[in-house]
């Protein structure tokens, strides 16, 4: 985790706890429970963060909401912005191979380093790179854990819920 001086708050959702960063430029992280969910201690906790964040997770959870709008300042290189931008324009309930997303950002020879570079999505959910999937069809890597990837494919309408039944 970085710890330049951000706020913070976390909220409540159907995947867990969720922690939210961000300035005053926009939102820069998302942090699943189940992952490094200490923030640094010059970051600074507070009620909500100064856009709308928490309502719209709501109301994405809940089934209302298919794109997000609001300030984004995720961190990165060039080529991870380049590909976070591509993840940007997947549509809600619909998914891309890595190659297929490789080939948007004009490289399709770079099939890992946008694996990499999904994989270091500072933003997930906002920022879907849970839509991103492998080339035959598998449910490959996420770093919320597979079990929430398929839930939100699951939300969005692309998979069917899976059912506990033991």
């Amino acid at each position: 985790m970085s710890t330049e001086n951000l706020l913070y708050t976390t909220v409540s959702s159907s995947i867990g706890e969720l922690l939210l960063a961000g300035d005053s430029t926009g939102l820069r992280h998302i942090y699943f429970e189940n992952g490094d969910f200490s923030p640094p201690p010059d970051w600074q906790a507070v009620a909500a963060l100064p856009y709308p964040v928490a309502d719209q997770l709501d109301s994405y959870f809940a089934g209302h909401l298919r794109s997000f709008d609001l300030p984004l300042n995720p961190q990165g290189t060039a080529f991870q912005r380049k590909v976070w931008a591509a993840l940007a324009e997947i549509p809600y309930g619909e998914t891309v191979s890595y190659l297929e997303l490789a080939r948007r950002i004009g490289n399709p020879n770079s099939v890992r380093a946008v694996g990499l570079a999904n994989g270091k999505n500072p933003l997930p959910i906002v920022v879907p790179c849970h839509r991103v999937i492998g080339s035959n069809g598998a449910l490959v890597g996420y770093a919320g854990g597979l079990p929430i990837k398929k839930a939100l494919l699951a939300l969005e309408g692309v998979l069917a819920p899976q059912l506990d039944l033991f």
